[in-house]
């Protein structure tokens, strides 16, 4: 299986003693770990196709808190994997056997990766991550089956000491007898306007008089690294085989309660990375790019991409060619073809332009 570790950019060893935040800002990227955890027949490392989600097991974590505390500051150096997603749909009215049924069809589905403007320098992996754990007034599970605030608070009234540590956390999960448990680091993206690039990109879409159904997202990608007990639960949970079986058999009603009220859950550890952050004076700071410089360097080029109907995510390739080609859609397409295809091709997209593309039919 090679190393049970991820190898995300490197990142900051840091101590056990920092209390609330260990902070990347301005470093040109540290030292890796240089001791990272012995493979063994316990080892089990899983990452969710889907969504990106990390799964972890192995012994030494359960029972070494050092060990614990540097898998999940080395895990936190990775950063998520933000993005804005551009879907055009409409509705349309089909016969088949006789019957009328009404489908949706999709006309563009573009995505834009925005994970380079979580780093001031994407070379040397310079960010302003930060490592910190969860608020006592934060709902959160802390050993437990269900959230709840830290012992002694209510609400945003605390009257305790102040929050565990990192370390201190590793040492509680490490101390729980529960043999049925996990340990999760949650990857945070914080500080971009969603609601001033969904305005943009739908003026942008609407502009092309694209008269369908516009849904603009922003979905995230390795979020999240869930480190579990080594027991047989954990790890048939995460057989893809066993877990088949058991929604085929409906064994899921019996296990998924099971799992559910038996696994204590660790969600304490958080990773913030920041698109931008506010300073003491009320200036917003962009770790990168602005919203507006991100919508002004990629404008054009998702433009055309809608034009041409494209599914996808959008690469520098695409980028290049907005910014030195005529802003024309099916361009690449059309090299080298007929004069009169490219005019044809041209017209139709001129029309479609003027009259309006994409509304539903029935």
């Amino acid at each position: 299986m090679g190393k049970l570790n991820t190898s995300p950019p490197p990142g900051l060893a840091g101590s056990s003693s920092d209390a609330d935040a260990v902070s990347l800002h301005s470093q040109s990227g540290g030292r890796v770990f240089e001791n990272d955890l012995e493979d063994g027949e316990t080892s089990f490392y899983k990452v969710d196709a889907n969504a990106g989600t990390e799964f972890l097991i192995h012994e030494s974590l359960d029972k070494n808190p050092s060990d614990l505390e540097r898998q999940i500051r080395k895990s936190a150096t990775k950063p998520p994997r933000p993005s804005v997603r551009v879907l055009g749909t409409h509705s349309q009215t089909v016969q088949e056997k006789g019957k009328s049924e009404k489908k949706t069809i999709t006309d563009f589905d573009v995505s834009l990766d925005l994970t380079p403007y979580l780093f001031s320098d994407a070379a040397s992996a310079t960010s302003w991550t930060k490592l910190r754990t969860v608020e006592n007034t934060e709902k959160t599970r802390r050993g437990t089956i269900l959230p709840k605030r830290a012992p002694g608070v209510k609400r945003d009234i605390e009257v305790t000491s102040p929050k565990p540590t990192l370390a201190e956390w590793c040492h509680r999960y490490c101390a729980s007898h529960s043999s049925i448990k996990s340990f999760v680091l949650k990857r945070e993206v914080s500080g971009f306007d969603q609601e001033k690039m969904r305005e943009k990109l739908e003026t942008l879409v609407r502009g092309t008089n694209y008269r369908g159904k516009v849904t603009i997202s922003f979905p995230v990608k390795d979020n999240s690294v869930v480190i579990y007990s080594d027991c047989k639960a954990n790890r048939w949970r995460l057989t893809p085989w066993i877990v088949w079986v058991c929604y085929l058999s409906f064994l899921w009603l019996l296990t998924w309660p099971y799992l559910f009220f038996r696994t204590k859950r660790f969600e304490v550890a958080i990773a913030d990375w920041p698109f931008s952050v506010i300073e003491y004076d009320g200036s917003q700071q962009y770790v990168s790019m602005s919203e507006d410089h991100i919508y002004n360097l990629w404008g054009r080029a998702i433009s055309r991409a809608v034009l041409d109907k494209r599914q996808g995510t959008l690469g520098q390739e695409d980028l290049i060619a907005s910014q030195t080609a005529p802003e024309q859609p099916f361009g690449n397409a059309l090299e080298g073809a007929p004069s009169f295809l490219r005019h044809g091709v041209n017209a139709i997209t001129a029309v479609n332009r003027q009259l309006g593309w994409g509304g539903d039919s029935w």
